[in-house]
């Protein structure tokens, strides 16, 4: 609700149960800047804000929930009809914004999508598509397991619409300008242009002028505008003309039509768009790749064994499903009997097909090859990985880059510039230009009207993400957004987490050494480690399974459980205290070591390994030792990093010694080991304080919050679900090599927005002043407004061509 300026917005909370929650969020609103007045009104679980700045509800919400609450907010994504340019763009995005409860919203022209976080005690996604409706667009608002296949159709009916329009309109114009160019004086010429460019202008033509109409009520301008007023103008100029010749002859004048101008601009416009069209849809073939890599249909082993072929629509988590050979796999599960090599180059972009035997993990999308196997649906519908990937790339293409919002700006002024222009144009013309002067003043306005591309710019930055992001996700280098793929190239260090980014991730112990050999300090340490939710804990557990007299191990009951960050873990067993972890932690406990233990951990120190402790609240217990075995690609990766000049940090929770040397054998100058989750943070901050564009690369929980701090974080594929949450590129294959594809991607991208931007505006800045006729008092030359049509159209489709070159670079 709009009072003098100001909106009204409810804010629906979470856990604010009580007088004492609500004054806590209160006070915290009260801190928050932009904020009018505010209230908690704890009956209706919501908070009321007034504001003059519609950015300033998000800072309230981050404000909410950084004091532990919640607010509950909508995103959602939805394909936009019926835009024609970049101005119906930010059109579009402005008029959502208006919309009564929206907190932001995001238009991307080049894959024609609206991105939008709403509340939804406030507004719904059928207000959303009535403001868009006013000012003459569309959402579609299918369910998101359609909405793909009803857009496609759409397309298809458009694109069929368009190509029928385009060819009639070349068909009515042909004679027009055979006969506007060189049978001009032959009987019943203007009568026989106007009778064949009336279909084409208020036929053919007639959507460009109710788009404008549309436009215009709102007190708005785009494309549709420009072509209405030129050919408008030039057909009305020319019906005036032919039906009152006598006007022109009383002032010793002879009365010129322009019929072919006006038909030939309109065929010219949709010849244009009919070939951006098929180009914008070669920009999204990435996502069309992926959405068809999921099959239909699925076999169904059922209770009683036999099978059953179900849509996959009806697959249940825990279902059992059979894959025969050349299958694609439906959903995410656990192979339970068989064994295969599976294609997962679509996820990897890794070539070499994967083993897959009892308890392995298939992903839906993927290719089984020779061999058959029953697995357990473990993940279906949108949780499959294949359909979080599909649902990150659509983001990803409709997120905007920096620089675009600079181009969104122009392009929202750009149309009424323009039209000032050509009025600007026809008045010097009418003032100096004398007898000739309203002729060559109206052909100088229609044709800077006319040859204005508004498309060209705002195609230029989203066609080369849109691309940018398919082609990465076609290598297994999954980009979350525009700014992330754009700032990857000015990266000038990169920080690596050491297991399970230079290392498999995959430690397992290799030696153990005991003070004094005691079933029950065994027991106590494998109850201990399986507790524990670290990988070095697993690998432990492991151990104690691969061995037949330690598989006779209980586990025993613990109390007072707990994790000690970056040290270990402590748990207490019949009144003694023991603890699991690294050397800083006994030191902090002042335990004590025996010396022939503390000798085996120094040579197991010295062969790169890490060395784990276990002990009473005494003295050390036992040393063992985790090897996590360097990945082969590691070495390759880190030196192609320092070809490209960035400098290199390893940064790792493990001991000096292994850290010294997996530094050493991969090459990386730089490291740090016994590194605390917040110190990888605080390192991150410390590089910005000296300049440098950070990357950080991890794939633990101990690596988010680096990763959030980072410039542009990037997780391992294979890693935890926090870091690919925070991160803002996953590496799906965690290959290091994968790094230096990403950032070329980066500048190839960037360098093709720069190249479309630079046409864009250099087409505009030389073209507009040409039409004007800037060249008339130099030799004589005014633009032919059908040239000008030409290269309005030509302009866009060269921008989207440039745009898909980035498809075959290497």
């Amino acid at each position: 609700m709009a009072i003098d300026n100001k909106k009204t917005f409810y804010l629906p909370l979470e856990g604010v149960h009580s007088e004492h929650c609500a004054m806590i969020v209160d006070k915290g609103l009260a801190q928050v800047q932009g904020i009018e007045s505010h209230n908690v009104e704890l009956n209706n679980e919501r908070a009321k804000i007034v504001v003059a700045d519609n950015a300033v509800p998000l800072k309230a919400i981050k404000t909410i929930k950084d004091l532990g609450y919640g607010v509950t907010t909508v995103k959602q994504s939805f394909p936009v009809l019926n835009m024609t340019c970049a101005g119906c763009a930010v059109s579009a995005e402005s008029t959502v914004k208006a919309v009564e409860g929206v907190l932001g919203a995001s238009v991307n022209f080049a894959n024609a999508t609206l991105s939008v976080e709403y509340l939804p005690n406030m507004t719904n996604p059928a207000a959303l598509q009535k403001a868009v409706q006013d000012v003459g667009y569309d959402l579609l608002l299918e369910d998101e397991s359609t909405q793909q296949e009803a857009l496609d159709s759409l397309h298809e009916k458009k694109y069929k619409k368009l190509k029928s329009k385009t060819v009639w309109a070349i068909v009515l114009s042909l004679p027009v300008v055979v006969i506007g160019m060189f049978f001009m004086n032959m009987p019943y010429a203007n009568e026989i242009m106007w009778l064949f460019s009336t279909p084409v202008v208020l036929w053919l033509g007639k959507d460009f002028f109710v788009n404008a109409w549309k436009q215009a009520k709102h007190r708005s301008a785009n494309m549709d505008t420009l072509v209405a007023l030129s050919t408008g103008i030039a057909y009305i100029f020319s019906m005036f003309n032919m039906l009152f010749p006598a006007f022109w002859h009383s002032k010793g004048l002879h009365p010129h039509v322009y019929f072919e101008a006006a038909a030939v601009i309109i065929a010219f416009i949709l010849l244009g768009k009919l070939l951006e069209e098929k180009a914008k849809g070669n920009t999204s073939t990435a996502i069309k790749k992926l959405m068809g890599l999921q099959p239909k249909t699925v076999i169904l082993i059922l209770s009683d064994g036999t099978e059953k072929q179900v849509v996959i629509e009806d697959v249940q988590v825990d279902d059992i499903i059979l894959v025969k050979p050349g299958e694609k796999i439906a959903v995410d599960g656990m192979v339970t009997e068989g064994s295969s090599y599976v294609d997962e180059s679509m996820l990897s972009g890794e070539p070499v097909p994967v083993q897959k035997t009892g308890g392995e993990k298939v992903f839906a999308g993927t290719i089984n090859q020779k061999g058959s196997f029953r697995f357990q649906a473990t993940k279906v519908g949108k949780e499959t990985m294949l359909a979080q990937i599909i649902r990150m790339v659509q983001d990803a293409q409709g997120s905007k880059a920096p620089v675009q919002k600079l181009v969104d700006k122009i392009a929202g002024v750009f149309v009424p510039v323009v039209i000032g222009l050509a009025v600007l144009a026809f008045v010097i013309w009418l003032v100096f230009d004398g007898s000739e002067g309203l002729v060559h003043g109206l052909l100088a306005a229609v044709t800077v009207l006319v040859i204005a591309c508004p498309c060209a710019l705002g195609l230029a930055t989203p066609t080369a993400i849109m691309v940018g992001v398919g082609k990465g996700a076609e290598k297994g280098i999954l980009i979350k957004d525009a700014e992330s793929l754009e700032l990857a190239k000015k990266v000038n260090a990169i920080i690596l987490d050491k297991t399970g980014t230079i290392t498999e991730g995959r430690p397992e112990v290799t030696g153990i050494q005991w003070f004094n050999d005691d079933d029950t300090h065994q027991n106590i340490l494998l109850s201990i480690e399986k507790q524990s939710e670290h990988p070095l804990a697993e690998a432990v557990v492991n151990y104690f399974e691969t061995f037949p007299r330690l598989q006779t191990l209980e586990k025993l009951k613990l109390s007072d459980f707990d994790s000690i960050t970056g040290q270990g873990v402590k748990a207490s067993h019949n009144d003694e205290t023991y603890y699991a972890g690294n050397r800083v932690l006994l030191a902090d406990k002042g335990i004590s070591i025996d010396a022939k233990l503390q000798q085996q951990a120094d040579e197991w120190s010295g062969l790169s390994k890490t060395v784990i402790w276990f002990s009473n609240s005494k003295e050390a217990l036992a040393v063992l030792a985790i090897s996590d075995k360097i990945k082969e690609t590691s070495v390759e990766a880190i030196q192609t990093l320092k070809d490209m000049g960035i400098e290199l940090y390893m940064l790792t929770g493990d001991n000096e010694a292994t850290a010294k040397a997996i530094a050493e054998q991969t090459g990386i100058p730089h490291y740090q080991a016994e590194v605390l989750p917040q110190q990888k943070a605080d390192f991150v901050k410390e590089l910005h304080k000296k300049g440098k564009i950070v990357a950080m690369v991890g794939d633990g929980i101990n690596d988010s919050t680096a990763l959030a701090t980072a410039d542009v974080s990037i997780a391992m594929g294979k890693g935890s679900d926090i870091a690919m949450d925070v991160a803002k590129m996953t590496i799906i294959s965690s290959d290091l090599n994968k790094i230096p594809e990403a950032i070329k991607l980066s500048k190839q991208t960037v360098a093709t927005i720069r190249q479309n931007l630079f046409w864009a505006f250099i087409y505009n800045l030389i073209g507009i002043p040409i039409a004007a006729g800037i060249l008339y008092p130099i030799n004589g030359f005014l633009l032919n407004p059908m040239i000008a049509g030409a290269a309005m159209a030509l302009s866009s489709v060269s921008v989207v061509s440039n745009s898909l070159r980035l498809k075959w670079k290497k």
